[in-house]
């Protein structure tokens, strides 16, 4: 089992935090804490599930060991933070990342290696 990748700590951070920014262009920080004006459960769930997808590519492409996904989570829950979303939010959306590309890394068949 690979406990670190190839990839950079940089290179994860940067891509977290692209990735948080996609997020912030299709769901802002403004509607999450908006009390009447809310996005619909459809929708949220698309741009997360996008998202989701562009972070299993990334895994996949640089086959990150766990110790780097634990990164692009942590680095993806600042970010998220830092844009001002509420805890709630990144609570949801940073687990649902985790075990999105933990998932898709195990059913590769690469389970033993991620």
């Amino acid at each position: 089992m690979s406990l670190f990748s190839r990839t950079s700590a940089t290179e994860v951070k940067a891509f977290a935090e692209s990735l948080a920014e996609a997020i912030a262009k299709r769901y802002p920080p403004a509607m999450d804490a908006a009390e009447t004006r809310k996005v619909s459960a459809n929708r949220l769930t698309k741009i997360l599930e996008d998202a989701f997808e562009k972070a299993a590519n990334f895994q996949r492409d640089k086959a990150l060991g766990w110790y780097r996904k634990a990164s692009l989570g942590n680095d993806f829950r600042w970010k998220l933070k830092e844009f001002g979303y509420s805890e709630r939010f990144i609570e949801l959306a940073t687990e649902g990342l985790v075990v999105y590309i933990s998932r898709q890394s195990e059913g590769d068949g690469k389970a033993g290696k991620a």
